[in-house]
């Protein structure tokens, strides 16, 4: 492994610290990202998300429908 990253290192120009610092930084914003989507299923209502779905009503998009953003989120 250590081969394989001194020269993978090489290739993109950087030291072999620098390049498995960005590795571990990518794996733990992967780890992250997975934490985050997990936790907002372990809250989901998906009752309600099927009633919604299955509701009636409404009108498809226009040509000219475009999405406009009321409040910045944090």
């Amino acid at each position: 492994m250590k081969t394989e990253v001194a020269r993978l290192a090489k290739i993109e120009g950087v030291s072999v610290n620098q390049f498995v610092a960005t590795a571990v930084a990518e794996k733990l914003a992967v780890m992250n990202t997975a934490a985050f989507f997990a936790e907002r299923r372990a809250r989901a209502d998906f009752k309600a998300f099927d009633r919604l779905m299955r509701r009636r009503g409404g009108e498809p998009p226009r040509a000219d429908d475009t999405v406009v953003r009321k409040h910045a989120r944090p």
